[in-house]
């Protein structure tokens, strides 16, 4: 007899988890190690929202609260939905999590039976189709191209859509390619699921404040009010005010499914950090002009980035329209040799040698469901950045 679940096996650990992991643990050992894996701002959460913490620690706000968010957080994302995006929820509408993450599996633990399927577009985030199947449904994977810039099309939605579909999962700004889709683009996608009404949205905005230039951020709900009621539409705090480490995560849909993910919860890990969700109502409610400063240095670094990686020999990086993520091809590096002997035959291989050859970290692409490319995220300082560049250049130029 086994003793750990079968379920286990359907899974495997987060790659940038194991990609962070092992850069820290060179760095102990003393190794000069640049890590562009890890997915969270490079500075400190604002000292409002930080006072705002502290606040509650000194008043004796650190006891259980309701199972998923105080009345208060839960009126400021209210707040929040109707301000940053027309869209109207009442308190009984949301719940609060320990960040998007647990969000998203309450969701798929709450709503998904043995062959339900999800559709997830990929790349995606690493998380997503485990997520899926540990709550026993079978993720269903739409490839987005480098020629269409990562984003899927249309007539890839409808062909993958069954009597089994339950959701569909969507992500704009994207980890891990920073793609986000226009209005008319999402419109597209938008008309297709209003013909299949048994199918359900899911939309992770999670970069909704991280928008470049002149994209504009738009998220399905929105957008196209005919999937109002069977979208649950889930952000946090954690990207776009600094806040990873508190673990705050939300999301507003139709109230049956908002008590059916609090049930899931209350037998999980009941309410997320007290402290952190008054810290998350001053983020809401608080000074908001920081976030598009933040937005133009990482359009900067974005830029910094895009144009040093497309001057590496194999390598072609889009320029995407938000996060602070790219995701570079390396399709010229394939079948190539480093100059330590090693072939490069996978994207994996790419990375492992590009570690330890040169001590730049950085996620292979076939953690995120397209390949042969990697993930770097620019949450780092510019130095860094420049000096992680310069050595993949180094690298890529001793390809042979």
């Amino acid at each position: 007899m086994t003793f750990l679940s079968a379920t286990l096996d359907r899974v495997k650990p987060s790659p940038t988890i194991v990609v962070t992991t092992k850069a820290a643990e060179l760095k102990a050992a003393g190794r000069d190690v640049i890590g562009l894996g890890a997915g969270e701002p490079d500075f400190d959460t604002p000292e409002h929202i930080q006072e705002a913490g502290k606040a509650a620690i000194e008043s004796g706000k650190t006891r259980y609260t309701a199972v998923d968010g105080v009345p208060e957080l839960k009126q400021a994302i209210c707040d929040k939905f109707k301000r940053d995006n027309g869209l109207n929820y009442e308190p009984s509408q949301v719940t609060v999590g320990a960040g998007g993450k647990q969000v998203l599996y309450n969701a798929f633990m709450a709503t998904l039976n043995a062959g339900d399927e999800v559709i997830i577009p990929a790349p995606y985030w690493v998380s997503y189709p485990d997520m899926v199947l540990l709550a026993g449904g079978e993720p269903v994977v739409i490839e987005a191209t480098l020629k269409n810039q990562f984003k899927i099309m249309p007539d890839q939605l409808r062909a993958a859509i069954t009597p089994k579909t339950k959701w569909f999962l969507f992500n704009s700004p994207s980890n891990p390619t920073g793609a986000g889709y226009s209005w008319e683009e999402l419109k597209a996608l938008t008309d297709v699921l209003v013909e299949f009404p048994h199918v359900w949205v899911i939309t992770d905005d999670m970069y909704e404040h991280l928008a470049f230039g002149d994209f504009k951020f738009c998220t399905p709900a929105q957008l196209e009010p005919k999937l109002y009621n069977r979208t649950l539409t889930v952000n946090g705090v954690s990207k776009a005010y600094a806040m990873t480490g508190w673990r705050i995560g939300y999301a507003a849909g139709p109230e049956m499914l908002i008590k059916a993910m609090r049930k899931v919860q209350s037998q999980s890990t009941s309410n997320p950090s007290s402290i952190g969700q008054y810290a998350a109502v001053e983020a809401l409610n608080g000074p908001q002009d920081f976030l598009a400063d933040n937005a133009k240095l990482f359009e900067r670094r974005r830029d910094l980035v895009v144009d040093a990686l497309n001057a590496c020999p194999g390598i072609t990086c889009p320029r995407p329209e938000g996060a602070f993520y790219v995701y570079p091809s390396i399709a010229g590096c394939i079948g190539k040799t480093t100059s330590n002997g090693v072939l490069i035959e996978t994207d994996k291989d790419f990375a492992t040698a590009l570690l330890e050859d040169t001590g730049v970290a950085v996620v292979f692409g076939a953690a995120f469901g397209v390949s042969p490319n990697f993930r770097v995220s620019y949450a780092t300082s510019d130095a860094d950045l420049t000096e992680a560049c310069a050595r993949i250049r180094t690298f890529c130029d001793g390809l042979k």
